[in-house]
């Protein structure tokens, strides 16, 4: 019966990814945004509910294995198989501001991540300075939104974006697709956890794998749809976003909450990290676009994680 709900969650995700895409490109059009910004902040923070939920959640009962766990995994697999098979789909164009700012503001968050935690624990005042920087983030993110609406600076896209007749529609569709992607993912993650537990998997590497696949199931039918439709911005934005919304806000929330420790996410999980995010901004320096052979070596990428997780158990 698990598989059943499975495949309902997928066409669930899929629906609701629909939806917010198009309504999120349609409010940013509305608001002389550039979709760019949209998919860093209100696509991504609304595609990461899931592993806000389920890390909070694990920290407050005491499962910081699980918690840390999603958060890892969750990274390792938006880039490794969200952005691999977005690229597969259509080439996706880099933009200026993803190269100089966000996606090196994700690599150092990621080096920032691995040298706290390499005792195997987040303190309080650690997670406080997670919140701090992503405070500081958004506000720049807002700020330099405003400063180039003031100027008028061109938010080159790719095509027209499908303007709908009233901005009440724009954000009905954002609030319809939020609900769909965080349904469609709860009910994802509750019975993955069901099927993992049956074969006997550990706590940390359900958290790395299941649950981290599971609750990037919103950023993956995101960016995958946003690639259908050629929205490059809203693709590779949803991913950076949820990266650094993912590390900074969510970490930080559950380690203000409670504190973070445990043994079983080791200095691998948090090389493999970094690894990738640097990785992506190597390729991202090297060209216009990311290719779809550089899109192989993402996904190449994560199945050797993948296998060396469960090749240790």
């Amino acid at each position: 019966m698990e598989i059943v709900w499975l495949l309902v969650s997928l066409a669930i995700l899929y629906f609701g990814a629909e939806w917010l895409v198009s309504g999120a490109s349609s409010f940013a059009a509305r608001l002389g945004v550039s979709p760019l910004i949209i998919g860093l902040t209100i696509v991504s923070m609304g595609t990461s509910a899931p592993e806000l939920v389920v890390s909070v959640k694990a920290a407050m009962s005491g499962q910081s294995a699980l918690s840390i766990g999603n958060v890892l995994g969750s990274n390792l697999f938006n880039i490794g198989i969200i952005l691999g098979i977005s690229a597969l789909i259509y080439p996706l164009a880099v933009k200026r501001q993803l190269l100089k700012f966000d996606v090196p503001v994700m690599v150092v968050t990621s080096l920032l991540f691995m040298v706290l935690f390499i005792d195997g624990k987040i303190t309080f005042f650690e997670a406080f300075i997670f919140v701090f920087l992503f405070v500081a983030y958004m506000a720049y993110l807002f700020v330099t939104s405003i400063r180039d609406k003031s100027k008028g600076k061109a938010t080159d896209e790719e095509e027209t974006i499908k303007l709908y007749k009233h901005w009440i529609i724009d954000v009905s569709l954002i609030a319809i697709g939020l609900v769909g992607l965080v349904y469609g993912s709860n009910l994802l993650v509750d019975n993955a956890i069901i099927i993992a537990q049956k074969l006997g998997m550990s706590e940390a590497l359900i958290g790395l794998t299941i649950v981290a696949a599971g609750t990037s199931m919103p950023e993956l039918a995101t960016s995958v749809v946003a690639a259908m439709k050629k929205r490059s911005d809203i693709a590779i934005g949803n991913v950076v976003g949820s990266n650094i919304f993912n590390l900074l806000l969510i970490l930080g929330v559950a380690g203000l909450i409670y504190p973070i420790e445990t043994p079983d996410i080791n200095i691998v999980d948090s090389l493999f990290v970094v690894g990738v995010s640097a990785l992506l901004w190597f390729f991202m320096k090297i060209g216009t676009r990311i290719r779809r052979w550089q899109g192989v070596i993402f996904l190449g990428v994560y199945l050797v994680y993948f296998f060396i997780k469960f090749g240790a158990v």
